[in-house]
């Protein structure tokens, strides 16, 4: 399919023409292996003939690159630099870290491919703390202590991300890859909503984690923690660099009732979710005895969120949008 048309000079014409954009494949030999990649070229429109504009080789090897990593399952680029960022180290200290030599950090940020043994190591680093931290110690002796200390606390902080069950942790994922933005006051409100629904729907609670009727809403107290920095701020957390793919474990119903309330509840804001819980049974009788703003902590029982929404499904049909929206519509109005 044509696509950016432009012009340039053509080598079989010998004049400006016009060209297009369009995938083509080519076979490639790359350590005795043969590899099928496709990569963009540009086509002539009067000739037919292919080619050479400003950055096309750039952009072919950089299709090829990535596409022979992912054939042979290799980090990337970004993979190292999200794993310098997670652990707050610098590209040689990295490389010292893991065991490799002091500059074959640098030589993978630059292009080069790493091995498949090598391409491992910084995958287990990735995603597990508990194996950086195995690294750290054992190659303690060739980092500054500065570094190490760096490294090992920010680990620390890391390992405290699996505080919470796997589920709550995939269902979190999820929610950041489908919204742009997510405060912490927000993603409370959006994981109560997910638990209510998916009990109301399925009959069980899809996380494990009880939630607590605080001031401002049912809360999940592991969460709370961590994101707690984030205060009011959107959160952008680089520790969720190791649940990358995560959401893609979970099932067909979950991410069935994430994308309900991302499509319904996930277009307001923090205070406007706040207001609607507030007008709901289990948030209102768990706080009751407690006057306006005195803080609490009881608890926001699954059995009473499940019981709430599998009546408000009878009433409103919360397996669609349709439904989510008039009962939001319905509970603003409320609170007005």
């Amino acid at each position: 399919m044509a696509e950016n048309r432009r012009r340039d000079f053509c080598i079989e014409c010998r004049k400006d023409n016009e060209y297009y954009l369009q995938r083509r494949e080519i076979v490639k030999m790359i350590r005795d292996k043969e590899y099928t990649f496709e990569i963009t070229v540009a086509v002539c429109t009067e000739c037919g003939g292919e080619m050479s504009i400003p950055g096309l080789i750039d952009r072919n090897v950089q299709e090829i690159d990535k596409q022979y990593r992912d054939m042979e399952g290799l980090v990337t680029i970004e993979d190292i630099e999200t794993l310098m960022k997670l652990y707050k180290i610098g590209k040689a200290p990295l490389s010292l870290a893991l065991g490799f030599g002091e500059v074959t950090i640098p030589r993978y940020l630059e292009g080069q491919v790493p091995s498949k043994e090598y391409s491992d190591v910084i995958k287990a680093a990735l995603a597990s703390p508990a194996y950086m931290k195995e690294r750290l110690r054992e190659n303690r002796g060739k980092m500054t202590d500065a570094a190490y200390q760096k490294a090992l606390g920010a680990a620390d902080s890391l390992e405290s991300l699996f505080s919470v069950s796997e589920k709550m942790l995939r269902v979190i994922a999820c929610v950041f890859e489908r919204l742009e933005e997510v405060t912490p006051l927000m993603l409370q409100k959006l994981l109560y909503f997910i638990q209510g629904i998916y009990s109301a729907l399925y009959g069980t609670p899809v996380f494990i984690e009880d939630c607590r009727a605080w001031v401002h809403g049912p809360v999940y107290p592991e969460v709370y923690d961590l994101f707690r920095d984030f205060k009011y701020n959107p959160i952008d957390d680089v520790r969720f660099a190791l649940l990358k793919g995560a959401a893609d474990t979970l099932t067909q119903e979950e991410k069935k009732v994430i994308d309900l309330v991302v499509n319904t509840f996930g277009i307001y804001g923090g205070k406007v979710l706040e207001q609607i819980t507030h007008n709901e049974e289990p948030w209102k009788n768990a706080r009751r005895g407690y006057s306006e703003g005195i803080p609490s902590n009881e608890i926001l029982s699954k059995e009473s969120i499940m019981r709430y929404y599998k009546a408000i499904n009878r009433r409103y049909g919360i397996d669609t949008e349709k439904g989510l929206k008039t009962y939001i519509y319905d509970m603003l109005g409320k609170a007005s």
